[in-house]
């Protein structure tokens, strides 16, 4: 009968075995989680090999709709064309609708009665006695079996089986985004030979694309943006539309005009802003000749040039008191007035007006007319700033530097993965508008056909009396979160270990990465 005190350390052994499995999961995760291309991973399924002893290493894949799989990944490349084989062949299927590994007697399997994949029978020719498979997590549409072959299965352990379903989620998702990754490659590929045989200047073509998208971004909150245009672009509703300073509005304002029912007349823009202020009233509504010192000839204003289009009123906050009480008048009644004119004269303009001011905030001050605000604010669109969608960074990045390239007269074919990084982990407050004069900068300085350096500005803070912790108390989970990413940071991003992150903190490296989860700490925010 066993003691008490040697119960405990076989519990104790099995609860260090199983950390270390753990570990060694999160690490080999970790590895096949940064692969973006069949390269890397071969790299990663190398270590794998001498953790596993496995004599090759395939990665069959197929979509759930098809009845036929291919080999996606061979770790020995004996055959790079891509074959098809019937996911009703015995192997495939067979591991697909078994919950633990299958394992598989090359020797005995009887090729006649069952014709083997030229995968399994090179694996039969080459020596392999043993053929291990195992179906992974179903991803998206995605069903893929991963087939291991050994010189004897015994090498294959029910720790080894227990990492392999350990890591077999990120394996999963890795063969997804590597297939995807390839997909897009292969679509821009065709895009540029396109380009290439086009009869028009590219030049040209990049200025049309431009102006029949407009807006550029793949994100959530731009796709609902997006939709927002499509919705009110064919009414003859008023659309406000908020943002920082260079998001966009004039692109969002040409964009709705564009898809407008009166597209084919003028859109006539005005900077609010840009105008004296005693000057814009005969901006806006014209003139008679002598209406004034110096207005030597009759003038027609912008909402007459507009008549049957569209009007755009950029910074529409920065319109003076004493005119907007004028602009409502126009919107409501459709007429204006010249000055020192009688005549009154109709107008028909589609209105869209842009701020980067909060017109609640102008109207709780009395800067501006409640009224005028409640008759602009029909349809509001507002933008985000570039911060809040940095996925769309890398699109951007590429868009603004084809154009550029061309213009300037360079070939420079993208961004180093440092500088991608960096513009990602940029604030921007400059937005989109910043982030295009970087690039144009870059691309002027650049020697490479990559861009290798950026070079930031500090983004200025105003020095104040009063300190941000006077406005605002941080919370417990806040300063967890930056104590943790401070210590993590000094190590280098290493977690476990003698110089990990989880020894300094005085934690069990496994409740240091829980706790990382909970407070959405990402690799992006501690590694360079």
């Amino acid at each position: 009968m066993e003691k008490p005190k040697d119960q405990t350390a076989i519990m104790m052994n099995r609860l260090q075995e199983r950390e270390r499995e753990q570990m060694l999961i999160m690490s080999i995760c970790s590895e096949i989680g940064q692969a973006l291309t069949k390269e890397e991973l071969n790299v990663v399924i190398g270590q794998l090999k001498e953790q596993f002893l496995f004599d090759d290493f395939i990665l069959a894949s197929s979509n759930e709709n098809e009845t036929e799989y291919s080999v996606f990944y061979q770790f020995f490349q004996k055959d790079k064309a891509v074959k098809k084989y019937l996911v009703n062949d015995g192997f495939f299927d067979v591991c697909l609708d078994s919950a633990d590994a299958v394992v598989f007697d090359l020797k005995n399997l009887d090729d006649k009665k069952n014709p083997f994949p030229d995968f399994i029978k090179i694996a039969n020719a080459s020596g392999f006695k043993n053929g291990i498979g195992i179906s992974l997590p179903y991803t998206k549409g995605n069903r893929n079996v991963l087939f291991m072959f050994f010189k004897s299965a015994l090498t294959f352990s029910r720790e080894s089986s227990r990492v392999i379903r350990g890591i077999a989620t990120q394996l999963s998702i890795t063969i997804r985004n590597i297939a995807l990754t390839q997909k897009y490659e292969s679509e821009i590929t065709e895009l540029k030979k396109f380009k290439q045989n086009s009869v028009q200047n590219e030049e040209d073509e990049i200025s049309n694309e431009t102006d029949s998208v407009g807006i550029v971004g793949d994100s959530v909150v731009m796709k609902q943006v997006s939709e927002l245009i499509a919705q009110v672009a064919s009414s003859q509703s008023t659309v406000l539309i908020y943002g920082e300073t260079g998001t966009g509005k004039e692109l969002v304002a040409d964009a709705v005009h564009r898809l407008s029912t009166v597209s084919k007349n003028r859109i006539v823009k005005v900077n609010c802003a840009s105008i004296p202020a005693n000057l814009i009233e005969s901006e806006l509504f014209g003139h008679e000749k002598g209406a004034f010192t110096g207005a030597t000839e009759q003038r027609i204003g912008k909402f007459e040039q507009a008549n049957e289009g569209t009007i755009f009123l950029d910074e529409i906050g920065e319109l003076p008191l004493e005119l907007q009480g004028k602009l409502l008048r126009v919107l409501q009644e459709k007429q204006i007035e010249r000055i020192g004119g009688k005549e009154t004269i109709k107008v028909n303009a589609r209105v869209i007006a842009a701020t980067n001011r909060s017109l609640e905030k102008e109207v709780a001050e009395e800067r501006f007319r409640n009224d005028l605000y409640y008759r602009l604010n029909v349809f509001p669109i507002s933008l985000p700033a570039l911060r809040e969608r940095k996925d769309d960074i890398p699109v951007l990045g590429e868009f603004f530097l084809e154009r550029h390239s061309l213009k300037i007269g360079k070939k420079i074919k993208g961004f180093s993965k440092k500088v991608l990084k960096s513009m990602i982990a940029y604030d921007w407050p400059g937005n989109v508008r910043e982030l295009e004069n970087m690039i144009e900068r870059s691309i002027l300085f650049a020697k490479e056909e990559v861009i290798k350096e950026m070079i930031f500005p500090e983004i200025y803070k105003p020095e104040s009396d009063t300190t941000a912790t006077d406005f605002y108390i941080k919370t417990l989970q806040e300063v967890e979160k930056e104590h943790i990413l401070k210590v993590v940071k000094k190590c280098a991003g290493r977690i476990s270990g003698p110089q990990g992150a989880a020894v300094l903190l005085g934690l069990p490296s496994t409740t240091l990465i829980s706790r990382m989860q909970k407070l959405d700490i990402k690799k992006e925010h501690f590694l360079d």
